[in-house]
């Protein structure tokens, strides 16, 4: 049985499968784009050329995920059944 829990601040149900997946989908953007992208840790700061790779990185992840989700889609459209 899946529990759906409404949230304060925006009224809208989540279900922990869908936020299992966002953290997932954030943990793995941040891990990659951070471990290709930051040379050195002797700054609190990123470099001007660290922040760039980061923001290609990060546009190249969002692009990708969003092709795949639009796949899914169209594969689940797809199978549906019509209402005629």
């Amino acid at each position: 049985m899946v529990l759906l829990r409404k949230t304060k601040r925006n009224g809208l149900h989540d279900q922990p499968a869908s936020l299992r997946d966002s953290l997932w989908m954030y943990n793995s953007l941040v891990e990659r784009c951070f471990v290709d992208c930051v040379d050195t840790f002797m700054r609190k700061t990123l470099q001007k050329q660290e922040e760039t790779y980061v923001m290609r990185c990060v546009y190249k992840f969002r692009k990708h995920t969003m092709m795949r989700v639009g796949m899914r889609f169209a594969e689940l459209n797809q199978n549906a059944p019509t209402q005629d």
